[in-house]
């Protein structure tokens, strides 16, 4: 089974704000260790290549989905 890092977008991000975007949401078929919580989309793709792993976005969804998913 090859590795996957799934990764979301941060929310409380503002545009133009030089903070890490990218959040790790989980890690699966490997064992890697992770110290930091918000990432830079680069730093993600260069620790899914250097351990061989897929890097899976995940979308966010629109309000409209998310009232839906409440009822």
């Amino acid at each position: 089974m090859k590795m996957k890092i799934y990764v979301r977008e941060r929310m409380k991000v503002r545009e133009g704000v030089k903070q890490p975007m990218f959040r790790i949401v989980a890690v699966t078929g490997g064992n890697v260790q992770i110290e930091l919580t918000h990432f830079r989309k680069f730093e993600i793709e260069q620790i899914a290549k250097d351990v061989g792993a897929e890097v899976v976005y995940f979308e966010e969804i629109p309000d409209e989905e998310k009232e839906k998913q409440k009822h």
